[in-house]
């Protein structure tokens, strides 16, 4: 097929005007590519065949595993989402309102955390902290621990979702009007009172997109914490599934499908939510 194909741009070559290793190199590269197409094709009609006994729910399917792992996955999410929220909370209000000391350490914080790749982070965390926890119970004569994988999940990727929420949640509270804050003073709120009753509700729906990305962004960071093999979540679960059964085209599938529908289902909630904290607000250009 390559010869004949060959054979043929080369006798026209007078007409297309073109170098004889430019036509070769092209045509090859269509052959190529049709190849890979080809396999492609292939290895997609033969994972549809073995899909549904490798995907059933009940052994020896391993369905069952990767729901499983699922589920792992939006345990680890959410107690990571909410624990950066609670750190963004306060590191927010550290920056606008601590002192110099604070926002300068909060500022370190933010900063090397959001500069450096999160897998690194994860790594340095994970066994880095375990290692040095460990070291500090030595130290006031207390046995190692062995941290859980779930916690240590959580708390691993809870750091690192609290530098991002804090920049999220500081600008939200800037953006809002300032007479609002004046009029709370002005009435002798005190803080604690002033920032349940009118900055948290004024400064949300400037907040929700900034956080509906970082919650995004957390269901897919857990997929990260299968390189330390600390919990069974959905990747770890994947990857142990296609090992198993050299499967692999089927089950990365099965697992992006799955992380989809998560991310497809999470933004009719926050749909959901944005519009609920925007009620009696003008509605956006371009918003439904």
């Amino acid at each position: 097929m390559l010869e004949a194909l060959l054979d043929a741009l080369r006798s026209q070559l007078v007409l297309l005007f073109m170098p004889a290793e430019f036509v070769v190199g092209v045509a090859q590269f269509l052959v190529t590519l049709w190849s890979f197409l080809v396999a492609v094709s292939n290895a997609f009609a033969a994972g549809l065949k073995s899909a549904p006994a490798l995907l059933a729910p009940e052994p020896p399917g391993w369905g069952g595993n990767l729901l499983r792992g699922l589920m792992n996955s939006v345990y680890i999410a959410v107690g990571a989402y909410a624990l950066g929220l609670a750190i963004g909370t306060a590191g927010a209000y550290g920056k606008l309102y601590g002192g110099p000391i604070l926002r300068d350490l909060l500022e370190v914080y933010t900063t090397i955390v959001r500069g450096v790749p999160e897998l690194i982070l994860i790594l340095l965390l994970y066994y880095a902290g375990g290692d040095l926890i460990n070291r500090l119970l030595a130290l006031l004569g207390q046995s190692p621990v062995d941290i859980n994988g779930l916690v240590a999940g959580i708390a691993v990727l809870g750091i690192v979702q609290g530098a991002y929420s804090t920049e999220v949640l500081r600008g939200a509270i800037l953006a809002i009007p300032q007479g609002q804050i004046e009029a709370a003073r002005a009435f002798g709120m005190p803080p604690l009172l002033m920032m349940r009753r009118v900055t948290l509700p004024a400064m949300l729906p400037f907040a929700i997109p900034g956080l509906a990305n970082l919650w995004l962004i957390a269901t897919k960071d857990t997929a990260l914490l299968a390189v330390v093999g600390s919990f069974s979540e959905l990747t770890l679960e994947t990857r142990q599934a296609a090992g198993a059964t050299k499967a692999y085209f089927t089950f990365y599938l099965a697992a992006g499908g799955l992380y989809l529908a998560l991310s497809l289902v999470s933004n009719v909630l926050i749909a959901r939510i944005e519009a609920w904290s925007r009620r009696g607000m003008p509605a956006i250009a371009g918003g439904h």
